[in-house]
């Protein structure tokens, strides 16, 4: 009792500073903001990354500034080879290791029985269900006692997305969640993986420009949301449930940009460590 009273004392604290946070972060740039909350919260920030192209930005900031961040992934066992790869290679560029957290073996053998191997294109419910046994609870895990939850997430990506802040706190995790590069165009996000030479996913130069699981992914037509190609079967909003929870609004709402045609990242460019 005492250890959870100190707990929700000390979520209160953090709360209660967010305005103040916001208003210091607001005049940063991403990687000058991500080093102020690692002041601020020695060893309690991290960066979830799924390898996507916001997220490799992220990382080459991290590790190119030598901040103190922890950075992981969540291998949900039904990942593109493609993107394992893609783990090993950054690792490899960045000289840095990325914590994994894998999805509970129990949980997973109990989903499949009860749904079977691919059930989740049967229902909602049943997608749902997956998702929280692969990415939720894990990523409940690799937040549990951190103060700081670092993301890639851009207002661009989505509608839902476009009504998030770059700083919020997080009701679902009980965490201060920065968006560091919320306000970034994809033109933004493609320019800097150029200039800097990041490694990224050989699927983008496909057109899967949101990649998740490989049963859950496809390529996107031109005009298309960003994010069509996830649980394209379904009609509702595309989220897993990692970023889907309340959060409570400290920035002014972004408004979202009408989508354009998604042109291939490479544009003739192939960097000189991407393996095709």
């Amino acid at each position: 009792m005492e250890k959870y009273l100190d707990q929700s004392i000390k979520k209160m604290s953090l709360k209660k500073n967010l305005h103040s946070l916001s208003n210091k972060v607001s005049l940063l740039s991403p990687w000058e903001g991500i080093a102020l909350l690692s002041d601020l919260f020695p060893k309690k920030v991290v960066f979830s990354t799924s390898l996507g192209q916001e997220d490799q930005v992220i990382t080459h900031m991290i590790a190119e500034k030598n901040l103190p961040v922890e950075i992981f992934t969540l291998d949900t066992g039904r990942l593109f080879p493609e993107t394992l790869d893609l783990l090993a290679r950054t690792e490899n560029r960045y000289k840095t290791k990325i914590k994994v957290y894998y999805p509970e073996r129990e949980s997973v053998e109990n989903l499949v029985d009860t749904i079977g191997i691919n059930g989740f294109y049967e229902s909602i419910e049943n997608r749902k269900s997956c998702c929280h046994v692969r990415k939720v609870e894990p990523l409940k895990r690799a937040l549990s006692s951190k103060s700081v939850w670092i993301t890639g997430l851009r207002a661009e990506q989505s509608s839902n997305r476009g009504a998030m802040n770059k700083i919020d706190w997080d009701e679902d995790n009980q965490i201060i969640k920065y968006n560091p590069l919320l306000d970034w165009t994809y033109e933004q996000m493609i320019d800097y993986i150029k200039e800097n030479n990041i490694p990224y996913n050989p699927l983008h130069d496909k057109n899967f420009i949101s990649i998740g699981c490989a049963p859950c992914t496809r390529a996107i037509l031109p005009g298309e949301d960003p994010r069509a190609g996830r649980w394209w079967w379904e009609e509702s909003k595309k989220e897993c449930g990692l970023h889907g929870g309340k959060s409570e609004s400290l920035d002014t709402r972004l408004k979202i940009q009408d989508t354009r045609a998604i042109n291939n990242i490479s544009s003739g460019f192939q960097p000189k460590d991407q393996v095709i």
